[in-house]
């Protein structure tokens, strides 16, 4: 397990990955990542994907298109 503080910058809150974890992504200074929430509260960084962008924006349409049908269904 690798540290991290959360530390202040502007109006928002950062965590800083360190050379180590940016080693463990095979990530630079720029890139995007993903943070995915776990069923658990776990927080994963993944790598940024083109492809799962693109169907992340197109199931955001999907839901925005059936938001009643699918508040009734749930």
């Amino acid at each position: 397990m690798i540290d991290s503080k959360t530390r202040k910058v502007g109006n928002s809150a950062v965590i800083t990955l360190t050379t180590e974890m940016l080693t463990i992504h095979d990530a630079k200074e720029g890139d995007t990542r993903f943070v995915v929430r776990g069923d658990d509260g776990t927080l994963s960084l993944m790598a940024h994907d083109t492809s799962v962008a693109e169907a992340l924006a197109t199931a955001e349409i999907v839901m925005d298109e059936n938001r009643v049908l699918l508040q009734a269904l749930a």
